[in-house]
């Protein structure tokens, strides 16, 4: 009889194995999407770095979206993609809200990642097709975690802590980071990578 304290456990070499297993992450923009030097692009490079398989589809009209093309666009990557994990910036967040109430996830991600969401009483005519927008009570995710800045442009503290509370979602905030993009200086997010990669 073999007794578990005779076994020889590599820990290193499981963490390793762990570690070049293969995570598929689909990458959402938002509104204008996410030029060079935004830490989306920044964080697909370190990802692909590190084994990840990344998808990171240019979504239709990104300067005058319409919520039915984005929706038809990510069911396309989600049934052919089929990703592990999901990272949403700013009008991506409330486009995965619409995508999950209407059912159309039929599993569970790993690992759910929003940063910067939109505030439901947005009134930019170029994006209105995507508000109101309910909260959903299920965001189809394992974990889940949610980031912005105290000064956000499109959405207050206020929303966002009762955003938090409806979604029952970590909130990270950040000081003075305004829509967490290249212009507020956020062309690496770390702690976006160190909590998908870990």
């Amino acid at each position: 009889m073999y007794k578990i304290e005779d076994l020889e456990i590599d820990t290193k070499k499981i963490h390793k194995m762990k570690k070049n297993i293969k995570k598929r992450v689909l990458i959402l923009h938002g509104w204008q999407g996410s030029k060079e030097g935004h830490w989306q692009r920044h964080l697909q490079k370190q990802l692909e770095e590190d084994n990840f398989e990344v998808a990171f589809p240019d979504l239709p009209d990104m300067n005058n979206p319409n919520l039915t093309d984005w929706m038809y666009h990510l069911d396309f990557h989600i049934q052919t993609f089929i990703p592990d994990i999901i990272v949403c910036h700013s009008l991506a967040n409330i486009l995965w809200f619409h995508y999950v109430n209407e059912g159309k996830m039929k599993y569970e991600l790993d690992k759910l990642m929003l940063v910067s969401p939109v505030s439901p009483l947005c009134k930019i005519k170029e994006i209105s097709s995507f508000f109101p927008y309910s909260v959903p009570t299920n965001l189809k995710t394992k974990n889940k975690i949610m980031a912005s800045s105290d000064n956000d442009p499109y959405i207050n503290i206020q929303e966002l802590h009762e955003l938090s509370n409806k979604l029952a979602i970590g909130l990270k905030i950040l000081e003075g980071a305004g829509h967490i993009n290249e212009q507020s200086g956020y062309g690496n997010l770390s702690c976006a990578y160190d909590w998908l990669a870990y």
